[in-house]
């Protein structure tokens, strides 16, 4: 798609030649990611690099287009995506065949299906809708990280290439009819800009978790790249001659441009609405940066320190240096089977930047040069093809090893039927190992398999629980163990995953005494009358909240209208803030608020029976600990202080223990006296980070039989 028709001259594009503060700005971006990520506690803001990278690929891309526009009146489409070819996918193509082999070499199978999926996504650079279309799933908020989920903003940068161009085109053809074809590349590129930016704002506020991979809210950041390129049309002997305030000015703006990139680095984390309008700080920094040395070039206040040889050099190979360094962040604590101390991340840090400066002499640059491929641009595309088919192939060929790594679909602990005693198992396995006088030699000893597969998930349902016709706000399925032989009990579970984490022990008592289960569960949302605020401090968006009081009222009723005998409940509340007077503490609100949901039930003479969390896991230790230390799980235990804190449920529970609410505490079987475990009686106890293992959770079966009427 080419156009050769005459019109007024485009505006003269930015020098081809590389920029010194530009390389000084990619150095601080990839370095602030390598930071955030190695050391997420002391930069929590360091994600922004990706912002600042966005500009500059705005600006440099913009400014190579226009160049071509001015000097010849066309863009040669086939030519530019070519070269974006060669210069960005050989070695991205290369992390990921090894990311492929170092899944298989270094994380369990259980791992494996997951890293084969993301690999292909970022093969193919969708893998930022990948990760939008998992975000909206709570369950994925658990995931473990994949070897290639940094490929995200690569996703995000290879749209931009594919469609900036066409837009620039069409743009600059309209306006050569009319005359103004500056007027009509900078409105083009405003009116983008602003639309886009409106819809990250609007869209961080109520959807944040697909927003932040998502590819529209993100063009305003290479919008406001390519401004700066359309601005950077004025001449060089022009911008000389500026009088000495506005230097004066430009000297300042790029001292704030860096303070404003590092500031968002600092303040900003993990909870933080983001990109939104908070994204603009360090896109505006970086504007700022790249403004100020396109008016006064080299001549700047910061030039001694950016045009310092190893900060340029960290500029040249950041491309690189950001494909590797989370492969092997992630692969690292598997390879040296400990959680990574001090000294491993620095060694991390130091193997990534070897790694780039490598890859950028023998991969990036040849790839750059490569004279066959240069030859002829379908000689590049095919090159192309060849390499995302090699990474889908090794995305297969991982996938295929975990599905025949994987173990067979299996009950841990056989179904008890109605009426039967417990089967007698191994009076040290599992949570049997903590039981008063058990006397186990080894109650923390190494697990027999701390690998979780599909036997291991908490939320699995027997095939004979169905979900009834009911409200969809419900949210509920039904097991029915009665046999069709009234007077079943009836009972319900409630709540949101941490009721769910318990199901397995709930069926297996259900399906013993013959009763009638339902479960309903919304995820992260109290099942209380308290106003919810955020889950672990990522603020709830309003339709999210709107979604929880909606569940939470219709369980609540749905409860009343089947006539339940009992109902069972728990939730995450220690991590799900809620909000009430100044002063108050998550105690205060939540007490009284789990009373007044309690009530209507309490009220027509259902029993209601507070399941408490149990220890903590992820936030107290490494989640991965009992996989990397599976000879010595003991060293994953944390003080019982730490790992169990007071449980506003129990609170909740011990303050209307006089008017039928229960509290059902089971630490002293996850915990001894001092200590609290991930590994009791062989059996690992989590899942995940947040969540029991479902085997244990039927192991404690038995044990929750003999606390429920």
């Amino acid at each position: 798609m080419t156009s050769a028709v005459a019109a007024p001259p485009l505006p003269a594009a930015v020098r081809a030649a590389p920029r010194r503060d530009v390389q000084a700005l990619r150095a601080v971006a990839v370095g602030a990611v390598l930071l955030n990520h190695l050391w997420p506690g002391r930069l929590p803001g360091g994600y922004v690099g990706v912002d600042v990278f966005f500009v500059i690929s705005g600006f440099l891309i913009t400014g190579h287009l226009l160049r071509e526009l001015a000097s010849c009146g066309r863009i040669q489409f086939a030519q530019f995506y070519a070269r974006r070819v060669r210069r960005l996918l050989p070695a991205a193509l290369l992390v990921l065949a090894a990311a492929a082999l170092a899944a298989w070499l270094f994380l369990p199978f259980s791992r494996w299906a997951r890293n084969a999926q993301e690999i292909t996504a970022s093969g193919f650079y969708v893998e930022n809708w990948f990760l939008a279309l998992r975000s909206v799933d709570y369950s994925a908020l658990n995931d473990d990280a994949s070897l290639s989920q940094h490929y995200w903003s690569l996703s995000v940068e290879e749209q931009f290439y594919l469609l900036w161009p066409l837009l620039l085109f069409v743009l600059a053809r309209l306006g050569r009819r009319r005359g103004n074809a500056r007027g009509w590349l900078a409105a083009g590129v405003l009116g983008v800009g602003v639309l886009s930016l409106a819809l990250s704002v609007f869209w961080t506020r109520h959807w944040p978790a697909p927003a932040y991979f998502a590819t529209p809210v993100r063009f305003w950041e290479f919008a406001l790249g390519a401004g700066l390129a359309l601005l950077a049309s004025r001449p060089a002997a022009r911008w000389a001659s500026l009088p000495a305030a506005w230097r004066l000015a430009a000297q300042l703006a790029a001292l704030a441009g860096f303070g404003l990139i590092a500031w968002s680095a600092f303040a900003y984390g993990q909870a933080t609405a983001f990109p939104g309008w908070r994204a603009l700080v360090p896109a505006v920094g970086a504007a700022l940066v790249i403004a100020a040395g396109t008016a006064l070039d080299d001549r700047l206040w910061h030039t001694p320190v950016t045009s310092w040889r190893p900060v340029q050099w960290l500029g040249d190979i950041s491309y690189s240096l950001y494909l590797w360094h989370w492969p092997l962040i992630v692969i690292a604590p598997f390879a040296v089977h400990h959680s990574l101390t001090f000294i491993d991340r620095l060694v991390v840090a130091v193997a990534s930047v070897g790694l780039a400066g490598l890859t950028k002499r023998f991969v990036e640059d040849p790839g750059r040069a490569w004279r066959w491929a240069s030859a002829r641009p379908r000689r590049t595309f095919a090159a192309m093809a060849a390499g995302m088919a090699l990474v889908g192939l090794a995305g297969a060929g991982l996938g295929g090893a975990a599905v025949l790594a994987a173990p067979p679909p299996l009950l841990p602990v056989p179904p008890v039927s109605p009426g039967a005693d417990w089967p007698p198992t191994a009076p040290c396995l599992g949570p049997a190992a903590l039981a008063p006088g058990a006397g186990c030699p080894d109650p923390f000893g190494p697990a027999a398999d701390p690998v979780m597969t599909q036997n291991n998930e908490y939320w699995a349902v027997p095939p004979d629980c169905v979900k009834p016709a009911a409200d969809d706000d419900v949210r509920a399925f039904a097991c029915d163990f009665s046999g069709q032989a009234p007077p079943a009990r009836r009972v319900w579970l409630v709540g949101d995953s941490h009721a769910q984490q318990w199901q397995a022990g709930v069926i297996a008592v259900a399906r013993q005494r013959g009763w009638v289960l339902t479960a309903s569960y919304f995820g992260a949302c109290p099942a209380a009358e308290v106003d919810w605020l955020s889950y672990r401090g990522d603020p709830a968006v309003p339709e999210r909240i709107a979604e929880c009081v909606a569940w939470r009222e219709a369980a609540r009723q749905a409860v009343l209208d089947d006539h339940a005998d009992m109902v069972l409940t728990s939730f995450f509340a220690r991590a799900e803030e809620v909000g009430g007077a100044a002063g108050q503490s998550q105690n205060d609100i939540y007490i009284p608020g789990l009373r007044a949901y309690w009530d209507s039930w309490l009220d027509a003479g259902v029993q209601v029976y507070v399941l408490g969390d149990p220890p903590f896991n992820g936030s107290v230790r490494d989640r991965d600990c009992v996989v990397l230390s599976p000879r010595d799980p003991v060293s994953c235990a944390v003080e019982r202080s730490v790992a169990q804190p007071e449980d506003p449920l129990l609170a909740a529970a011990a303050a209307a223990a006089g008017d039928g609410v229960v509290g059902i505490d089971l630490t002293d079987r996850f915990c001894d006296s001092q200590r609290c475990y991930a590994v009791v009686g062989g059996v690992p106890v989590y899942y995940d980070a947040d969540h029991l293992n479902r085997e244990y959770a039927e192991l404690l079966a038995p044990l929750l039989s003999e606390r429920l009427p």
